[in-house]
């Protein structure tokens, strides 16, 4: 008999990973709002809204890279475009903030360029409920059609890294034009309220924190459902020998084609939550740098861990906060460095070095 859905999900981590997850909620739903919130600014114990705004963005990123996970580390599909569904999801949630910012009126780029209306797919962009759906739909739509033609051609390797990564410069083009109709090189900014609260509130700061916190811990109890399941076995076959596991009936095409849809609707929940946390979404979020810069986060926790993609994704993305501040010029360089120490001498990430750590003590 199968056991019920919640039960197999419950199962699918151990007591350790639970214990770790109800703490790291602990810590986000409950002692960061009130060091907040409750303590003054000259307290010690105050925590800034930089340092708010800043881990927020970081959660942000690493969903991004458990759904880079989830297709690289155990699909074997190396996307170079997953920046692409992060900025429409970004772009879908900001054109419900630009809305809820101009009122009855025009957005404030729409009145600089002196358009008269409102584009046709701008329509109904001031309901929160719409633009919920757009945050998942449109990332998905994007990634099922791309995926079943690139999947179908059996398109893979290199190759399908290569047009992944065509795709989402070919998208920054699109979105750099003023006539598209989304802010051009400028994109959205300026924004003012979420569901009539101000959007720069601290309650509505920690509100935005927490939710990231929240959907971060979803996802990787998610994902650890789907690769420890049936699903997650044939997708990891896939991965190592696609031909032997057509050979014996299954099609690769279904199983990878589901699997880089979610990891897409994944990119577009992280890309809503980015939006009113930093305040901006521009064309820049999808420069093909910034989708390799996710691979490197996957690297460097290591692949096929998830929680690997989480701590690689918060190294690299506070070790930029630094370098930006006082060394700006140098940061490309040190992520290239740090990709090519990983890659000749962590190949594995820091997740696989401290197993390898812990086995040498065991030992």
């Amino acid at each position: 008999m199968r056991k019920p859905l919640v039960v197999r999900i419950l199962s699918s981590l151990d007591t350790r990973a639970w214990i770790a997850m109800a703490v790291f909620l602990g810590l986000a739903l409950a002692v960061v709002p009130v060091l907040h919130l409750a303590l003054p600014e000259e307290s010690p114990f105050h925590v800034s809204t930089y340092a708010i705004t800043l881990l927020g963005k970081i959660m942000c990123y690493a969903l991004v890279a458990v759904a880079m996970d989830l297709i690289w580390g155990y699909g074997g599909i190396l996307s170079l475009g997953h920046g692409l569904f992060f900025a429409l999801g970004g772009y879908a949630f900001g054109m419900y903030l630009m809305r809820q910012a101009s009122g009855a009126g025009l957005p404030e780029f729409m009145v600089f360029l002196d358009w008269k209306e409102l584009p046709w797919f701008w329509l109904g962009s001031d309901s929160f409920g719409w633009a919920a759906v757009l945050v998942i739909a449109l990332p998905a739509a994007v990634a099922f059609v791309f995926g079943y033609f690139a999947f179908r051609s059996r398109i893979k390797g290199v190759y399908f890294s290569i047009i992944t990564q065509a795709l989402t410069y070919a998208a920054m083009l699109l979105f750099f034009r003023n006539e598209t109709g989304f802010g051009g090189n400028n994109g959205f900014t300026d924004f003012k309220r979420i569901l009539g609260h101000d959007i720069t509130s601290p309650g509505m700061r920690v509100t935005l924190f927490a939710l990231s916190a929240a959907l971060l811990i979803a996802c990787l109890v998610l994902g650890r459902y789907l690769v420890s399941s049936r699903f997650g076995r044939v997708l990891a076959a896939i991965r190592d020998a696609e031909s032997r596991v057509m050979f014996i009936g299954y099609n690769p095409l279904h199983y990878k084609l589901f699997i880089w849809t979610l990891s897409a609707m994944l990119c577009g929940l992280a890309g809503a939550l980015y939006v009113p946390q930093v305040g901006i979404i521009n064309p820049s979020e999808m420069s093909p740098a910034n989708s390799i810069e996710i691979a490197v986060w996957v690297a460097v926790g290591g692949r096929g861990t998830l929680v690997g993609a989480v701590l690689g994704a918060g190294i690299v993305n506070l070790a930029k906060s630094v370098f930006t501040v006082y060394l700006p010029e140098y940061w490309p360089f040190v992520l290239g460095f740090l990709f090519i120490v990983v890659t000749l001498y962590l190949p594995d990430g820091v997740v696989g070095l401290w197993r390898k750590l812990r086995a040498r003590r065991a030992a």
